[in-house]
């Protein structure tokens, strides 16, 4: 029989894991809780769950070899921990997706996974609490930076005229394309580790304007113009966003899982989704 694997909250990240995971042999089953999301579900070749229906829940958790847990938390933190209700000692793989907000604000500096967890803002501050939720019954924990693919990155906010070019100066970021972050959880189920916790992000941090004016040098494009990152006009999402400045090591994950980045850098990802905009105008 295939192998089972369990996604509660059939996201961006989601939908990428599913691909991998089916093409490594994984029967999927999602979460949705909109009948019509469930729809879709089926028809993408995903076992459908609804996670109002505790019993049905329980089962997909029951039988299911691996489970990825995607949803933001609450205060309480996490609700896939409240819905599912694991317990210590289980023989599945569980991976929670957290966020490098974890980390808070280093001025740029390295933080690594033994960096103590110190976030500035209240999603970050839930995020840590959701983390030790899951680390007491053995999950595998991924802190993920800025993610982009294919429909969601700054090209096609060019195109379309909603890119933002915002400078702070000094101010950097890790990002990671999401065929990259698949492939790392993909490399964990492969080599299993309760406890695990794992940065998942690129080679190279790299300022938001400069990953802007790269793109759109490659596109032909104009840049926007520069704003700046305390600018009124700035939601306040935005404005957390640019209060953290980091640099995120991946080399735990590389050495520990023998995960290997298809793009290491903005460059090679963003090349790549250009060329498939290319071939998608030209079809």
């Amino acid at each position: 029989m295939k192998p089972k694997a369990l996604i509660f909250g059939y996201g961006f990240i989601g939908d990428a894991f599913a691909r991998s995971a089916r093409h490594a042999g994984y029967a999927i089953s999602a979460t949705a809780r909109a009948a019509e999301k469930r729809e879709d579900l089926g028809a993408l070749g995903v076992i459908p769950v609804d996670p109002t229906d505790a019993e049905h829940l329980q089962r997909a958790f029951a039988g299911a070899d691996a489970v990825l847990i995607t949803p933001a938390p609450g205060d309480d933190g996490c609700p896939a921990f409240a819905a599912l209700k694991p317990s210590a000692g289980q023989q599945k793989w569980i991976g929670y997706l957290s966020t490098t907000g974890v980390y808070g604000d280093r001025g740029g500096g390295w933080v690594f996974e033994d960096s103590a967890l110190t976030p500035t803002s209240a999603e970050g501050r839930r995020r840590a609490l959701a983390e030790s939720q899951w680390l007491s019954v053995g999950a595998q924990i991924f802190r993920l930076p800025g993610l982009y693919g294919p429909g969601r990155n700054v090209i096609e906010r060019l195109m379309d005229g909603t890119a933002r070019r915002i400078h702070k100066p000094d101010h950097v970021f890790s990002r990671l394309h999401h065929d990259d972050c698949a492939s790392a959880l993909l490399a964990s189920l492969a080599r299993p580790r309760a406890g695990g916790v794992y940065n998942l992000c690129d080679d190279e941090p790299a300022p938001g304007d400069t990953v802007l004016a790269w793109a759109a040098e490659l596109c032909g494009l104009p840049l926007p113009p520069s704003i700046t990152f305390d600018d009124p006009g700035l939601s306040p999402n935005m404005k957390r966003f640019y209060q953290d400045n980091k640099r995120v090591s991946n080399a735990r994950a590389k050495a520990e899982l023998g995960w290997q980045l298809r793009y290491p850098t903005y460059r090679e990802g963003l090349a790549d989704i250009y060329r498939s905009l290319q071939r998608d105008t030209t079809q």
